[in-house]
């Protein structure tokens, strides 16, 4: 089922709302109709829009879900917590969070839990005193390290030169992961490497082009950018292109800008979280331990796995994000495969990265 939109105005200016399955009342748990959602940090961009896909799609395949997805226009945390906050009242049976400031979601996560909502952390790990005790995620550092050895693929024996690294959000850890993995993987296997950042490079796009315009400038013979995050891809491509640059540069994600920009080589790679089926898998087991389990989740880290796109499978996966119907039945094996072996996928809390 396609999704709603709605604007709702709050007093933090008009937030995006996307309304899911059904119209229940709420709260009628197993027997009935389920009230659930999914609050992301930023509804705006591609990766916590593919998240929110693959969330109303799992909870549109289990069926009697009224499922609403929130999140505001821009990251901006505290819009968030107001937003996740409203979500509580309403998505009784269950709630999948995604955020990019972990603290301060601490004692909101913790009160949601109190009150007997199940929470399920996405993408980025809970803090330990928000009493959220399962996350699904990637690891990151891995996903750091896939990146940094494309790189070296493509730099040839023994590099000597600068690679600079972007981060958008400093102090996020599914940020943080990602750029020390990358960074870490440089300085073994390229001594003569010298790692420059990371530098805060801001999710909002303008913002993140103005601050890789400067480091560009500022590094003009780097031998590489590199961003760990969405708007870092496209942003990379386009100064790139506009200043004929020869050094290399990629980001993750799969934003249609990104995709265009592995396609016509400008980013030799990106490095893709595969945000659809975490948001998808998050869903599906929230809504298999209410109905199910008695409300009851998993203990610890649901391992969800990420990959590479590069020009050799850049098609496939530009048709597999035309629609959700597309994403769900690319990964519908996969799907399948980790539902189907959950244990084998889980790992210690504390083990996320």
């Amino acid at each position: 089922m396609h999704p709603r939109f709605r604007t709702v105005s709050t007093a933090l200016g008009a937030l995006l709302l996307l309304g899911a399955t059904g119209c229940g009342s709420g709260g009628q748990g197993k027997g009935g109709e389920l009230n659930m959602g999914i609050a992301v940090a930023n509804i705006s961009l591609n990766f916590a829009h593919e998240m929110v896909l693959g969330a109303e799609s799992a909870a549109s395949h289990a069926g009697d879900v009224d499922f609403k997805a929130v999140g505001p226009p821009n990251t901006d945390g505290p819009a968030e917590v107001q937003l996740f906050q409203n979500l509580t009242t309403r998505a009784r049976d269950g709630i999948v969070l995604e955020n990019l400031d972990p603290p301060i979601f601490t004692r909101p996560a913790a009160r949601a839990v109190d009150q007997g909502i199940p929470i399920v952390a996405l993408d980025t790990s809970p803090t330990a005193g928000s009493k959220v005790g399962f996350y699904v995620g990637n690891d990151n550092y891995a996903l750091g390290e896939l990146m940094a050895k494309e790189a070296l693929k493509r730099l040839g024996d023994d590099p000597k030169g600068e690679v600079a690294i972007g981060v958008p959000n400093p102090g996020t850890p599914v940020l943080d992961n990602r750029a020390k993995g990358m960074a870490d993987t440089f300085r073994k296997e390229a001594p003569n490497v010298k790692i420059v950042g990371p530098f805060q490079t801001y999710s909002d796009p303008g913002q993140n082009y103005s601050s890789w315009s400067a480091q560009v400038n500022a590094h003009p013979k780097a031998l590489a950018f590199l961003g760990v995050g969405d708007a870092d891809s496209y942003n990379l491509a386009k100064i790139k292109k506009a200043g004929k640059g020869t050094w290399l540069s990629a980001g993750f994600d799969v934003d249609p800008k990104t995709l265009d920009a592995v396609k016509d080589g400008s980013n030799f790679v990106t490095i893709d979280p595969q945000h659809f089926l975490k948001g998808y898998l998050s869903t599906a087991m929230l809504i298999e331990a209410v109905r199910d389990k008695d409300g009851k989740l998993p203990d610890g880290w649901f391992l969800s796995p990420g990959g590479v796109v590069d020009s050799s499978d850049v098609d496939e996966v530009v048709a597999r994000q035309k629609s959700a119907k597309a994403a769900y039945d690319w990964y519908k094996p996969t799907i399948d495969k980790l539902l189907g072996d959950q244990q084998s996928r889980m790992k210690p809390l504390k083990d996320a990265r």
